[in-house]
């Protein structure tokens, strides 16, 4: 394999554009930039210059910055209000993420780098800046411990026991959650302490102040039940802590990511309006009286489209934080995120700032082939609409699009330019005849492929299931392709961003209508003369784990499988995953509580098909996955052991789940290589 198309060398040259924030006043972008270094990545704040005041300065000046350099992760970058300023976190190999400030002169070079005032043991996970610049709002984690009987874990002492008495004490990405993360407000000067607004047993997300820097909105969930049925809703707080919080705006199910509206008459969030939701409903934009007086609404009730990125690339890196929280452009508008059918950008919603009702239908303002995930909107400027985004194939850059929407212009090339010199693969949609409708379906094939050659060939099944794939290929298609496969990327029923009715039908059918639409996307491209039928293979993470180990286990069409961090047993699973007990009750999956709900689990438990399975499985495991635990797939490995198939099972310490995109580097190395092999090995001998 020449070098550029090595695992090492695409996976060490990678570069993601994680986050990014606009300057009120639409001057400048930061973005976050992650590379690798040896064993671990670095992340580092750019400034881009977007109005044309900037621009005309001169070429220099339209050039991105380099803010911030070292052996650190910057992440979470936000824009003071009158742009001078940038607030972020930082996290270094040797503890959690603290707020640094960094001053910014008029020319857009990096000034004064200080940190704020926080005690040092003490993770921030969201921060927000006062209305006047003058304080700032942290989620931040409180000194309380929740289970620990002895010992202080961020001192590095063992703690003596955990005296556990809900379920969720860990989490994926995060494992034991001995604190909860509470909402602090702190000044700027460097001996202002952080004072601590919330103290229930709730975690405190998306903080955000109203217009008058008087109150303070955020999701949380104080119930007594809600480890075991989780319900977000928004509350609010006076910014001087005189009141205890108040719930100003639920939903039936849950709601997030709060914002106000620009007199702070209204809050904009997202979330799920009926009462305990299932998998079909998506997450809908909301509007409701920010003093709680008035029910919410969803603002386009018929959309039919989930708002966020529901997709699937790990071009834009996965472990990075979704920015999707809705954004008033004025007191008439609001800009969010949309999916829809395997792509996503930023749509308009009119409101009437009277009612806070809807006005009009939502439109999309960014037109072609993108996936985006991350959105903020400046409150002047020329293209006060930023976003960052893959366009087509190619990986994310920075992109501006006018209030009006329109072609989106690129406005950085620092994201993309590590792949040039690489044999990216070509990404052809098609739509394949489906038992329950055409299913959208990407062929990824070599550089150079000949449209006429029928290729060894692997489906690879996207996670969720409310998963989709979009235009942009992932890196384990580049080098599959690279290695001479073509791969077919079909988003099933059960996808997200094509709506409720493609959602439905698998709804506790996990292993049905699902796996007979990966073989009639299969069926279509052999039928195009591109695959060779005898030369097919199954790849998937997570729930598309779940669909090679199940597809093994009831067709033998398949010459190699490799499944990752998937399921193997429904009955175990419910309990060992971290979020077991409401994604099964939410996907319709059952629950072990009656004979009935073990035999539904049951019937949809690869597991259970164990003694068909002869196709050789290369099984890859994250040892500190949560989500789906390693202790779920022994059992997989064990029985094939045990019957004398071939099988391999390799775990990765340390990793959770999605460490194929965020893992550390030599080990998503390592599984690049092996898959690779596994595939060469049954594939092209």
């Amino acid at each position: 394999m020449p070098p550029e198309t090595s695992p090492k060398h695409v996976i060490r040259s990678q570069v993601v554009l994680e986050e990014h924030d606009v300057a009120p006043d639409g001057r400048f972008a930061v973005v976050v930039r992650r590379t690798v270094a040896g064993r671990e990545y670095r992340s580092h704040l750019w400034l881009v210059p977007l109005a044309a005041q900037v621009e005309a300065e001169g070429a220099a000046k339209r050039k991105p910055t380099r803010l911030t350099d070292g052996a650190v992760r910057d992440t979470f970058p936000r824009f003071a209000p009158d742009g001078r300023t940038i607030a972020f976190r930082r996290a270094t190999p040797h503890g959690p993420a603290r707020v640094m400030l960094l001053a910014i002169r008029a020319g857009g070079t990096p000034g004064k780098l200080r940190a704020l005032n926080t005690p040092a043991r003490r993770a921030v996970s969201a921060l927000a800046w006062s209305p006047d610049g003058k304080r700032l709002a942290l989620a931040m984690e409180e000194d309380r411990l929740r289970f620990i009987v002895g010992g202080e874990p961020s001192k590095g002492e063992q703690p003596l026991a955990r005296r556990i008495t809900r379920i969720d004490w860990r989490m994926d990405e995060v494992g034991h959650q001995d604190r909860r993360a509470q909402l602090f407000v702190t000044g700027l000067g460097v001996r202002a302490k952080p004072r601590q607004l919330t103290t229930a047993d709730w975690d405190v997300t998306g903080p955000a102040w109203s217009p008058d820097g008087t109150r303070l909105a955020f999701a949380a969930d104080p119930r007594p039940d809600a480890d075991l049925h989780p319900r977000r809703s928004i509350w609010a707080v006076t910014a001087d802590a005189a009141d205890a919080p108040a719930e100003v705006l639920a939903l039936g199910g849950d709601v997030h990511s709060p914002a106000w509206s620009p007199d702070g008459r209204w809050l904009a969030a997202i979330g799920w309006t009926d009462a305990d939701p299932l998998d079909d409903q998506s997450p809908t934009l909301v509007v409701g009286a920010a003093d709680g007086s008035a029910p919410a609404w969803s603002l386009a009730p018929d959309l039919d489209r989930p708002i966020g990125a529901s997709l699937d690339t790990d071009l834009h890196g996965w472990a990075a934080s979704q920015r999707s929280t809705p954004c008033w452009a004025d007191a008439r508008t609001i800009i969010a995120t949309v999916s829809d059918r395997g792509r996503s950008g930023p749509w308009r919603f009119g409101v009437d700032p009277e009612s806070g009702r809807g006005v009009g239908e939502p439109a999309a303002l960014a037109q072609g082939e993108i996936a985006a995930f991350s959105l903020a909107v400046a409150a002047s400027g020329r293209e006060r609409i930023t976003f960052l985004a893959t366009v087509g194939t190619a990986p994310v850059e920075l992109l501006t699009v006018p209030i009006g929407g329109g072609t989106p212009t690129p406005r950085t090339r620092i994201g993309g330019r590590w792949a040039s010199s690489l044999a990216w693969p070509t990404m052809r949609p098609v739509q394949a005849p489906g038992p329950g409708g055409l299913i959208d379906t990407w062929i990824a094939s070599p550089a150079n492929a000949r449209d006429d050659a029928p290729l060894p060939t692997i489906v690879d099944v996207h996670g969720g299931p409310l998963g989709a794939w979009a235009p942009a290929p992932s890196i384990e298609v580049v080098l599959l392709c690279a290695r001479g496969y073509r791969v077919v990327l079909p988003n099933i029923r059960g996808s997200a961003s094509y709506g409720r009715d493609w959602i439905t039908p698998q709804l506790g059918d996990w292993g049905g209508v699902d796996a007979a639409d990966v073989h009639a996307a299969l069926d279509h491209v052999i039928s195009l003369g591109l695959a060779n039928p005898d030369r097919l293979g199954a790849l998937g993470l997570s729930y598309g784990g779940f669909m090679v180990n199940w597809l093994v286990g009831t067709s033998d069409r398949f010459r190699a499988a490799v499944s990752e961090n998937g399921v193997s047993n429904q009955v175990s699973d419910w309990a060992n995953s971290d979020t077991g007990v409401e994604y099964n009750r939410m996907s319709l999956l059952g629950n072990p509580l009656d004979r009935d709900g073990m035999e539904r689990l049951w019937r949809q438990s690869p597991l259970a098909n164990v003694a068909q399975i002869r196709t050789p499985l290369l099984m890859l495991q994250a040892e500190a996955d949560r989500r789906s635990p390693a202790a779920d797939n022994e059992q997989l490995f064990i029985a094939l052991r045990v019957l004398g198939r071939p099988v391999e099972f390799v775990l990765y310490p340390d990793e959770f789940h999605v460490y194929q995109a965020s893992g550390r580097p030599d080990r998503r190395i390592d599984r690049m290589t092996r898959m690779l092999d596994w595939f060469d090995r049954y594939l092209k001998a």
